[in-house]
């Protein structure tokens, strides 16, 4: 375990924020003030932290000062020192006693180092600030005279970027850059050290941190993006909204893509959530493709020999729910699928492009919005991410697409060619379905999707629910079924098989996979395992 000694002269906000996260584990000996008014001294105290307080007394030397803080905090075991808001220049005299010592400054050093790094910052019009975390290295001369140049001199450890916005003055500016930008880089120091991670070498003035590299996930994740638009509300209309852009991305995408009908309202927070969510989709298939999508889940998807014939498959699975959906196509859109699309509501159809005859018919619909996203292209984002409270996720983007190779035959009776290519199929679309996720499908299109529930046999049912009562002239009776996760048991088949399933894919790995394996034998049921599963959680 790394024990800090945390060093300062006033509030020591980072100290006490770090004593509080405790990051990598580690956890303060000590905290030494050279001031006796200072508040650290009782927010140390409340958090159980042993304090000393060392004045500079009148006329004493900065070396003998020194000298005596060493003496204090020689009581106390500790393998990391920690300044924050010190308002003392260190020297040698300290420096060669102690271990590790680093500072937070508020700057991206070299940039303004010194007292008025906030004043500094605006008075240059800079468009970015921040702050480095940095190891304290002397600045002063063998007189103990303090050597401007060489103040917060000390190699990087690691910084943050704090935007300066129209309007900052030093109290906005300073509040952000301590909040935003040193609660989140000085712990991030202090982890790395405890971690074991970091490697100081002051006599090539370097710090070099292990596996902060350009990899797909680095230690440190960084990003900007540029507010697109305000929208007229989030979620609900309680909550405000805003979509951003991020102008570095080579994948089609909806943010930025024009509206061609002027008139329409402006693209909602949800209409923009469930729209690359179909975009999504369409993109995972070569052929003419269509997805219609209520609330980031699939009302039905399909692909055929024509866009036309795409879409009239894919609504067929269920028209009722696709009422007010969104439609997502993967061809330039013609006139008779535009001609399709208006004959119920819908409130956004992409694709890459529009005939003019379809476009001449998509915007006679007052308030459908019609969004150009251009050549889909081969441009893939490979990671995909997730805001939580206090954090953020991200993974790499399910690329998966499985070929017949990669299927594993586990029952008696082995599936037809058709019922692989329909597997196939399902497995793509599959992906895109919240989970527990079950899709029933046969040829290239969706015949009963099960979506979002937290029972696996419920999304079997709702799936047949699905089939029977709302697919047009579809059935489950010879289908296919897709699963996105293993069956932990066999009810989940004997359900499918009272539905007239005849094949399943799914990606097994359950202690029970026997006795799921052995039910489909039972109801004469053909499965492949693909030895992967497909969750979407979000």
């Amino acid at each position: 375990m790394t024990r800090i000694a945390g060093m300062a002269s006033n509030r020591g906000r980072n100290l006490m924020h770090i004593a509080d996260i405790a990051p990598g584990g580690a956890e303060f000996a000590v905290v030494l003030t050279n001031d006796a008014d200072a508040p650290v001294v009782k927010k140390a105290e409340k958090r159980g932290i042993p304090t000393e307080v060392v004045e500079r007394e009148d006329g004493e030397s900065r070396q003998d000062h020194e000298a005596r803080i060493n003496n204090a905090l020689a009581e106390h075991e500790f393998d990391l020192v920690c300044l924050d808001g010190y308002m003392r220049i260190l020297t040698d005299e300290f420096l060669d006693v102690q271990p590790t010592t680093l500072n937070v400054h508020p700057s991206l050093l070299p940039a303004f180092p010194g007292m008025d790094a906030w004043g500094d910052a605006l008075d240059s019009g800079v468009s970015v600030s921040g702050c480095t975390v940095h190891v304290v290295t002397d600045a002063t001369d063998d007189e103990g005279e303090v050597v401007e140049s060489e103040v917060d001199g000390g190699p990087v450890v690691t910084q943050e970027p704090i935007p300066v916005y129209e309007g900052d003055d030093e109290e906005t500016l300073s509040e952000r850059i301590l909040y935003q930008g040193e609660f989140s880089a000085y712990p991030r120091a202090v982890r790395w050290i405890a971690e074991g991670s970091v490697d100081v070498n002051l006599d090539a003035g370097e710090v070099t941190v292990a596996s902060d590299t350009a990899e797909q996930l680095p230690r440190r994740h960084v990003e900007t993006a540029d507010r697109a638009a305000e929208l007229r509300y989030g979620e609900n209309p309680h909550q405000d909204a805003a979509v951003y852009v991020d102008n570095t991305c080579e994948e089609a995408s909806i943010v930025g893509a024009p509206q061609l009908n002027e008139g329409a309202k402006a693209m909602s927070y949800n209409n923009y959530n469930d729209t690359d969510a179909a975009l999504g989709i369409v993109k995972e298939f070569d052929e003419p493709a269509c997805a219609i999508i209520k609330h980031t889940n699939p009302a039905g998807c399909a692909t055929a020999d024509s866009l036309a014939e795409a879409y009239e498959r894919a609504l067929s699975t269920d028209a009722k729910s696709a009422f007010g959906g969104i439609v997502a196509l993967n061809r330039v859109c013609d006139v008779d699928t535009a001609e399709q699309v208006v004959d119920s509501f819908k409130e956004v159809v992409v694709a890459p492009g529009y005939t003019d005859d379809a476009l001449d018919v998509l915007t006679e619909k007052k308030n459908l919005r019609v969004l150009d996203v251009g050549e889909l292209g081969e441009g893939h984002e490979p990671l995909t991410q997730k805001d939580l409270v206090g954090g953020r996720l991200i993974q790499q983007r399910d690329d998966q697409k499985l070929s017949a190779e990669d299927l594993e035959i586990v029952t008696e009776r082995e599936p037809t060619d058709e019922q692989i290519d329909s597997m196939l199929f399902a497995w793509q679309t599959i992906k895109h379905v919240k989970s527990n996720a079950i899709l029933f499908a046969s040829g290239t299109e969706t015949v009963g999707v099960g979506a979002g529930q937290v029972s696996r046999v419920d999304a079997v049912e709702i799936a047949t629910m699905k089939a029977e009562r709302d697919a047009e002239g579809k059935s489950a009776e010879g289908a296919v079924m897709a699963s996105d996760a293993f069956f932990p048991f066999p009810d989940g088949i004997e359900k499918a098989a009272d539905a007239g399933i005849e094949a399943v894919i799914q990606p097994g790995g359950s202690v029970n996979d026997e006795d799921v394996i052995e039910a489909a034998d039972e109801h004469d049921i053909a499965m492949v395992m693909t030895g992967q599963r497909c969750f979407r959680h979000d």
